[in-house]
């Protein structure tokens, strides 16, 4: 897990070529241009998905979890929280290899604040809940950067 703020994302340059690929794209490219669903980066192996929501009291989130892809959180408006917490500390319930999704639930042992400007990268071993409400409930505009590291 890496949690920075946009302006030192490029610290992170070198991890991996697909990493390189996505970081280069979202510091190339403003946010608020992205358009919501799938934004293409590089195809399958860098994408940014771009999301609005409300986000949700914590009791009413999930944890998730991927097995291909690290993913690249970034609040465009709004604020959310996120949990985050090592796999192997959770229950996998539900696995889908086609999506790269995975299903899960355990203690939370991180909490992140997602405002704009803030960056929180999660990897495959990093299981995460999304869309908590801070204090109060908000509108987020969100981009996901998906980003290949096993193949």
């Amino acid at each position: 897990m890496i949690y920075t703020d946009l302006n030192n994302l490029e610290r992170y340059l070198g991890m991996g070529k697909h990493l390189d690929t996505a970081i280069h794209y979202i510091k190339e490219h403003s946010l608020n241009d992205l358009k919501k669903g799938r934004n293409e980066v590089d195809g399958d192996f860098a994408f940014i998905n771009c999301f609005e929501y409300e986000t949700l009291p914590e009791e009413k989130t999930a944890f998730e979890a991927h097995e291909k892809y690290a993913d690249i959180h970034m609040v465009i408006s709004g604020e959310e929280k996120m949990g985050v917490s090592d796999m192997s500390l959770m229950t996998v319930t539900a696995k889908d290899e086609e999506t790269d999704s995975i299903e899960c639930h355990g203690p939370v042992e991180h909490y992140m604040d997602l405002t704009p400007g803030k960056v929180l990268i999660v990897f495959p071993e990093d299981a995460h809940k999304v869309k908590i409400m801070k204090d109060q409930i908000s509108q987020v505009r969100k981009a996901v950067g998906k980003v290949l590291v096993t193949e």
